[in-house]
C-alpha cells in the first residue's frame, strides 16, 4: 500500500548531524528569499493523498484502498490500514466497515475520496481555515491505481477551483522502477494538462511540480544522481518550477541519505526535507532547528533556492500531540529561520495518524474498543478541527499578519 514507506525512510536518516549552531545575531536576522511571495513562497502547501477507496463508491480500483491492509474487506480491527479516526459529519456519502459502532453508538462508517463531495468538502476546509495550497500525491501511475489517481487529479482541480485553492503535482517516486522516462510522459500525456487551469499552483509564473525520493538511500529509491538530475532539468525546461522532497540530512549527510546528490539538490528551484519519523516531541524539533534548519536555510540563500521545511502535527497514536504544542513550536522554528514556506505533512495522512483534516475528538467518536486515540489523548479537549485552525494560524505567522510567538495563539476548542 506505500502507507508507511516515507515513515521508515525518515527513520532511517534519523541520524545525528552536524553543524554549528547559530548565533544570536543570525537568528535576529530573518532570510532574505530566492523568490518573491507566489503560491509556494510565502505559502502554507498541505500534502494531499486523496487515496482512500471503499468498495462501491464507483472507483475503478474497486477496493477498501488504504483504508484496510487487505483492501478486499472492509476495514476492521483486525485489518486495518490506518492510526486516526476521521470526523465524518461533514460528508454525504459514507461507507460502512467492519469495525464495531463507535462510543456514541453509530455506525462506524469510512468516507471515500473518490466522492466529489469528499474532495470539496477537503477544500471548503482549506478555504474556510485560510490554507492556501495541496500538493496532490501522485504515485507511479501506471499500474492498478493509475485509473483512479487520474481521477483523483480532476477531483481535485475541480475542489481547488470552487474554492479558490492552488493545487499542484507531487510526485512521489517511491517503487517506481521505470521513472526517468514514464514520470516524463505521465507529465506530458496527462498531468500538464491541468496547468491550464487558474486554480494551478505557479511561482515565478511557472506551474508547480514537486519530485518526492530522489537521494533516499534504500532499495525503493535506486536511481544514482544522473538520471535524477535529468529528470529535475527536463521538467525546468518544460518551463516549471521544481520542489524537491529530499531526505533530512542531504546538506549533512547521513545513513539515509546518498553521496554525490548534492547537483541534484541544488539543481531544484525549492528544497522540502522530510521530518515524519525523525521529530516526535519538543525537543526534536529544537534539535533539528539547531543541527539542520538553520545550516539549510543558509545553503538555499547561497544558492538561490527557496526553502520549504516539513511541520507534522503529530502522530495521534504515538501521543505526540500535546494538544498542538508540538505542532506549533514547529510553526516557530521553521519561521524563526527564515523558511520561504512551509509543507504540512499531511492533510489526510490517517494511515500515519498525522492528518490535520478533522479528526475524533474524544472515544464517543471512534470504534469501541478498537484502541484508536481521539484528539483528546492527553486528556486535553480538542475539537475536530482544531488542527486545521492551527495550521491556518501558522500561516498566518508565515506572512507576518501575527507576530513571531514561540506561544500558541490557537485554542483547542473554540
Amino acid at each position: 500500500m506505500g502507507v508507511s514507506r516515507r515513515t521508515f525512510l525518515s527513520l532511517a536518516a534519523a541520524g545525528s548531524a552536524a553543524a554549528a549552531l547559530p548565533s544570536l545575531a543570525a537568528l535576529a536576522t530573518p532570510a532574505s528569499a530566492a523568490s518573491p511571495p507566489g503560491d509556494v513562497v510565502g505559502k502554507i502547501t498541505v500534502g494531499y493523498q486523496g487515496w482512500f477507496a471503499c468498495i462501491g463508491d464507483g472507483a475503478p480500483i474497486n477496493a477498501w484502498w488504504h483504508w484496510a491492509r487487505d483492501a478486499s474487506q472492509p476495514p476492521s480491527p483486525s485489518n486495518t490500514g490506518i492510526k486516526s479516526w476521521p470526523d465524518v459529519r461533514d460528508y454525504q456519502h459514507t461507507y460502512q466497515t467492519g469495525y464495531g459502532n463507535l462510543g456514541n453508538g453509530q455506525t462506524a462508517n469510512l468516507f471515500s475520496s473518490y466522492d466529489q463531495q469528499t474532495v470539496d468538502t477537503h477544500f471548503s476546509w482549506l478555504q474556510q481555515f485560510g490554507i492556501d495550497t495541496a500538493a496532490l500525491q501522485r504515485f507511479n501511475p501506471n499500474g492498478a491505481e493509475g485509473p483512479t489517481r487520474d481521477a483523483m487529479a480532476a477531483k481535485v482541480r475541480s475542489a481547488a477551483e470552487s474554492h479558490g485553492r492552488k493545487f499542484y503535482v507531487m510526485y512521489d517516486v517511491t517503487g517506481w522502477t521505470n521513472m526517468q522516462q514514464e514520470i516524463k510522459d505521465d507529465w506530458t500525456s496527462k498531468m500538464s494538462a491541468h496547468t491550464a487551469s487558474g486554480a494551478y499552483a505557479r511561482q515565478n509564473g511557472k506551474p508547480v511540480v514537486c519530485i518526492w525520493g530522489f537521494g533516499f538511500n534504500d532499495g525503493n529509491h535506486p536511481w544514482d544522481a544522473g538520471p535524477c538530475l535529468d529528470v529535475v532539468n527536463w521538467f525546468k525546461g518544460q518551463g516549471c518550477y521544481v520542489i524537491g522532497g529530499v531526505p533530512r540530512e542531504w546538506r549533512v549527510g547521513g545513513s539515509g541519505t546518498r553521496t554525490g546528490f548534492s547537483d541534484v539538490y541544488h539543481a531544484f528551484n525549492a528544497l522540502s526535507p522530510w521530518m515524519v519519523g525523525a521529530i516526535g516531541n519538543v525537543g526534536d524539533s529544537d534539535n533539528v532547528y539547531n543541527t539542520i534548519t538553520v545550516g539549510d536555510q543558509a545553503d538555499c540563500n547561497s544558492h538561490g533556492i527557496d526553502y520549504q521545511p516539513c511541520v507534522l502535527p503529530g502522530d495521534t497514536q504515538e501521543r505526540q500531540r500535546v494538544h498542538g504544542d508540538f505542532m506549533w513550536h514547529q510553526f516557530y522554528n521553521m519561521i524563526r529561520a527564515g523558511a520561504q514556506g512551509i509543507y504540512i505533512s499531511m492533510f489526510d495522512e490517517y494511515n500515519e495518524g498525522n492528518q490535520i483534516a478533522k479528526t475524533a475528538e474524544d472515544s464517543s467518536m471512534v470504534p469501541a474498543g478498537s484502541g484508536i486515540w481521539a484528539l483528546d489523548e492527553d486528556g486535553t479537549r480538542c475539537s475536530s478541527d482544531y488542527y486545521l485552525r492551527l495550521t491556518g494560524d501558522g500561516g498566518r505567522m508565515l506572512r507576518g499578519e501575527i507576530a513571531l510567538t514561540p506561544n500558541r495563539p490557537t485554542q483547542p476548542v473554540v
